[in-house]
This record gives structure tokens, C-alpha cells and sequence, in this order.
């Protein structure tokens, strides 16, 4: 018997074409697994008038920008999926602007690197001795590049500046990949979260964070608000 020879023609390809085109749209129709969101309010503390003007440094250029107002992060801790917790941790940035680090608070995933780029043109210095993360990067300038740190503890992580003692900043490190950051008058939104039972947390300060056990169901909106009343978390 001879060798069977294996022919296509066009309007199969077309068929095919057609059959792959209908499937993937079937697909993209499909509800995704996932979609339950939270959303809310914290309450943040109310803004303070500095009484005393704002120090002035030897070298210094400009003035000392107003610091970034309260805001809150919150996260979700519980068991997930390993199918949703398998994303790598991001790459970001912590400034030093205006005499500022900005964000004031910054929320990482364990394992993410942070750099800390001088945006200002006089020497910065960023350092903690914080027991999640000890490190000191010593005074640069706006053309240098000081070493990016990895995160690889969750906790709190106070930054300061040797040259300038007025500025504050914290690296909220969370083993989780679902938290967000409020807005500046409370308002957070999750987004993308599987459906199961967790423990909601708003972390707004080292004294003052909350939490709630929730239970999520896939395609559910839920709305969840923390009250000043409630007893915070401790």
C-alpha cells in the first residue's frame, strides 16, 4: 500500500481558523475564576498642624514639601489557592523628594526589591534599624545609585534619613498577594480575590490597625467598613 499523503486544503485551514476563533471566544466569555471584591472604608486619623516651622539644613535647596497624607493598607491573610499565590514579587521604588520620602508608606510582598532613588539635588541618606530589615546606604546623590534592598521578612520597616531627621518612612512588608492601599479619605477596593474564608486586617499605624473574618464567594461584592468604635487589632 502506498504511503499515505496528508493533504490540507483551504477551506479546512479556514474551518480550523473558524473553530479556534469560536473556542477562544467561548473562553474569554467564560466567567474567571476569582473575580470577589471588597471593598470599604478605614478610618484614618485627622491631619495635625505642625506648630513649629520646618528645620532648615545646611546645603538645602528649597523647601521641605508638606509629607504625604494618612492613608491605611489592607490585606488579606488565610489560606489561598497555590494556583494564586505562585506570581513573583515585584520590583518598586521608595522616593526621596521635596525632602520627603515618598510614599510615606510604601506595602511590599515578602521577596520584593525596593530601590531609593534621590530625586533631589543635595545628599540624601536612607537607613533602618529595624529588626525585619536592618540596612544603612549611606549619603548619595541624585546621579548615584545606591543598592536595592530585598524584603524577605514581613513586619515593619521604619526609614529615616541621617542628614535629615525630620523624615520619616515605612515599608509595611506583607506575606500576602492580596492587599491594596486606601485612598486618602479611607476608600480601599480588592479586587481579583478567590472565594474562601479570611482574615481581613487594616493596618493604619503600629498602634492602630483592625480586623474582621470574612468569607468570599465567587462573582461576590462585599462591602466591609471598620468604625473607630470597633477595638482595633493589637
Amino acid at each position: 500500500m502506498p504511503p499515505r499523503v496528508c493533504c490540507v486544503t483551504i477551506s479546512e485551514i479556514l474551518t480550523s481558523k473558524v473553530g479556534l476563533g469560536v473556542a477562544l471566544l467561548i473562553t474569554s466569555l467564560a466567567p474567571a475564576r476569582g473575580q470577589a471584591v471588597v471593598e470599604g472604608r478605614v478610618p484614618l486619623p485627622k491631619p495635625q498642624a505642625n506648630a513649629l516651622p520646618p528645620p532648615r539644613y545646611a546645603g538645602q535647596i528649597g523647601e521641605i514639601a508638606p509629607p504625604d497624607p494618612a492613608t491605611a493598607v489592607v490585606y488579606l491573610e488565610g489560606k489561598f489557592p497555590a494556583s494564586w499565590t505562585n506570581t513573583p514579587p515585584a520590583t518598586t521604588n521608595m522616593l526621596q523628594r521635596g525632602l520627603q520620602f515618598h510614599p510615606a508608606l510604601l506595602p511590599v510582598r515578602v521577596g520584593t526589591a525596593v530601590s531609593f532613588p534621590n530625586e533631589d539635588d543635595f545628599y540624601h541618606n536612607v537607613f533602618s534599624y529595624s529588626k525585619v530589615k536592618r540596612f544603612d546606604l549611606g549619603r548619595y546623590r541624585k546621579v548615584d545609585k545606591p543598592a536595592v534592598q530585598v524584603f524577605d521578612k514581613p513586619g515593619v520597616v521604619k526609614l529615616f534619613c541621617e542628614i535629615h531627621q525630620h523624615m520619616r518612612g515605612v515599608i509595611l512588608v506583607l506575606d500576602t498577594p492580596y492587599f491594596t492601599q486606601t485612598s486618602t479619605n479611607g476608600v480601599f477596593k480588592l479586587e481579583n480575590v478567590p472565594a474562601g474564608r479570611y482574615h481581613l486586617k487594616a493596618w493604619v499605624s503600629e498602634s492602630v490597625s483592625y480586623q474582621k473574618e470574612i468569607e468570599l464567594k465567587d462573582g461576590e461584592t462585599l462591602q466591609v467598613s471598620f468604625e473607630d468604635k470597633e477595638n482595633p487589632a493589637t
